[in-house]
């Protein structure tokens, strides 16, 4: 049994098949790298919607050999927002910059309470309510690790001047 070769002695491939590599682009189709190729013949051309540079100067024969001035080159120039100069414009018209309202920094004191809400659970059993309604109930801050949602509640008394809840 020791002059039988083993499966594994009797073929031995010898590397020359490494450069038998095909030399040509693959087909999209048989491409496994990039799954949402298109037939290179299925991709359509959408022209713009205008004209691109047919009404700028330099597009008949005659404007390239007379050549653009400088004046017509500045003059197609866009400047770009300047936000000081635009400070200093509106100062100069009188709209100060104290003039200007304040930003809305969220509600206002009478919108919302006093107090922050801590941590908020279920009141009851949800498996067992055949209830729409949800109800919870306030157990407390929790070393003020709350949620963002849960640290934008706040109490408000029930007895609001405004007849608000």
């Amino acid at each position: 049994m020791s002059g039988e070769g083993r499966g594994d002695d009797v073929y031995q491939p010898d590397g020359s098949d490494v450069d038998n590599r095909p030399t040509d682009e693959l087909d999209p189709e048989n491409v496994l790298d990039e799954p949402g190729l298109d037939d290179i013949l299925d991709t359509g051309y959408s022209p713009p919607e205008k004209p691109l540079g047919v009404s700028k100067y330099g597009t008949t024969g005659e404007e390239q050999l007379e050549g653009e001035s400088l004046d017509q080159r500045i003059a197609q120039e866009v400047p770009e927002d300047d936000p000081l100069r635009a400070a200093e414009e509106s100062a100069e018209d009188g709209d100060a910059v104290e003039d200007a309202e304040p930003e809305d920094n969220g509600p206002e004191e009478d919108e919302a309470g006093d107090r922050r809400a801590g941590r908020i659970e279920a009141a009851g059993d949800p498996v067992t309510s055949r209830d729409n309604r949800v109800l919870g109930r306030d157990v407390g801050i929790d070393g003020g690790a709350a949620t963002a949602e849960e640290a934008a509640v706040h109490v408000q008394d029930e007895d609001g001047d405004d007849g608000r809840p």
